[in-house]
């Protein structure tokens, strides 16, 4: 399974020099990860496994390299303003040292990005993003940053300083309390802290894409690969594992969370993706798509987004596949791999919303032959509390 599951990323034997490389790739290499192209950059897609990999952060704990995502700050005392006109979330629900996941859209609607903002203290923001929008990112922000409204606002892009990893699993929190010792301030869910290592600053957040509970770190890069190392030897005893993006798939997939080029785009907006819940369409803030949520949450969506399994043994979904309703073509599948959690085929997939209730039944086509699925309620898999 871990190898059909490879094919969907593009292989290197050499690393073309166009690819960006984090600051963990010499580490990565040292510890016998398989190395893959994936949207620019040359990334671990496993170590031991997938399927090894999943696993280990469902029962125990992962680390993931995810130094490639984009980190920006933002402040003034503007900024709140500036933000809530820029995001569909309301950052004034935001307290210190808290974070909110949120949307950037287009004019039409549509997702830029979903990401997650962390207010540092009463005028600060940080905001993580997905790695293969970090340019549409900056360009959509300065853009607006360029209106008189937001001229005294500071804003920088820093991704090029930062290294981050993901710390998932059962017994993260265990780890990162060994690793990081007494002085520790653990965040609460949500949340994000702040703690010296070897007089360097680390930002501990307490999110994940997983399903699982965890943590993402962000530090400066020179002290990235000893960091990384020191976090795994630390982690050894109580079963941690470095994962590559392969499982980092597989359990977002699971967790039923959206990834973005596959189950989020510019053409789709947050309501479709049934990410209304995280869209503040009563704040007085205007952000961008907002009159075209209003009007879709007024007249319904003609698709939606839903989550899939197979009802019997055969091959997984992958993106692109059709769904049928007898004859009828009704959606096609955005996301899918097969569960190492649940055995079995998953996947995510717009539809036709009148095809979108749990419990309906569909037809997945596959080379040819009709494979018969069933619409369920998100998440497929929900770790124990």
């Amino acid at each position: 399974m871990g190898r059909r599951y490879a094919l969907k990323f593009r292989m290197n034997v050499s690393v073309p020099a166009t690819l960006k490389k984090t600051a963990l790739h010499a580490a990565h290499q040292k510890l016998g990860a398989r190395l893959v192209e994936f949207g620019g950059w040359h990334m671990p897609v496993q170590y031991t496994g997938i399927v090894d990999e999943h696993n280990a952060v469902r029962h125990a704990a992962g680390l993931f390299d995810i130094s490639h995502m984009g980190e920006f700050f933002i402040g003034n005392p503007f900024a709140e303003s500036f933000l809530n006109g820029l995001l569909t979330n309301d950052i004034e629900k935001l307290a210190v040292g808290q974070g909110q996941y949120t949307l950037m859209l287009n004019e039409t609607g549509g997702v830029i990005d979903d990401l997650i903002l962390y207010r540092l203290d009463d005028t600060r923001y940080f905001m993580v993003v997905n790695a293969s929008r970090i340019e549409e990112d900056r360009s959509w922000i300065e853009q607006r940053l360029k209106l008189p409204t937001a001229e005294a606002i500071f804003f920088a892009d820093r991704s090029e300083l930062y290294s981050a990893l993901a710390l998932q699993g059962p017994r993260a929190l265990d780890i990162a309390r060994a690793f990081l010792g007494a002085g520790w301030l653990e965040p609460k869910r949500n949340a994000i802290t702040r703690y010296s290592w070897n007089c360097q600053e680390v930002l501990a957040a307490r999110t994940g894409y997983t399903g699982e509970d965890g943590l993402e770190l962000f530090f400066a890069n020179d002290i990235a690969e000893n960091f990384f190392l020191s976090l795994l030897e630390a982690g050894k005893p109580f079963g941690l594992k470095p994962c590559g993006l392969g499982a980092r798939d597989t359990l977002r997939l699971e967790a039923g969370l959206p990834l973005n080029g596959n189950d989020l785009s510019e053409k789709r907006s947050p309501l479709e993706a049934g990410l209304g819940f995280f869209v503040s369409l009563d704040k007085p803030a205007v952000f961008p798509g907002k009159e075209v949520l209003l009007k879709q949450k007024a007249e319904g969506v003609a698709e939606k987004l839903i989550a899939f399994r197979l009802r019997d043994k055969g091959p997984p979904p992958r993106p692109h596949y059709q769904l049928f309703q007898g004859a009828t073509q009704v959606g096609e599948v955005t996301s899918g791999a097969p569960s190492p959690t649940l055995g079995y085929g998953i996947g995510l997939a717009y539809v036709r919303a009148d095809c979108a209730e749990p419990g309906t039944l569909l037809e997945l086509e596959v080379r040819g032959s009709r494979i018969p699925v069933e619409v369920v309620k998100k998440p497929f898999y929900k770790r124990r509390t």
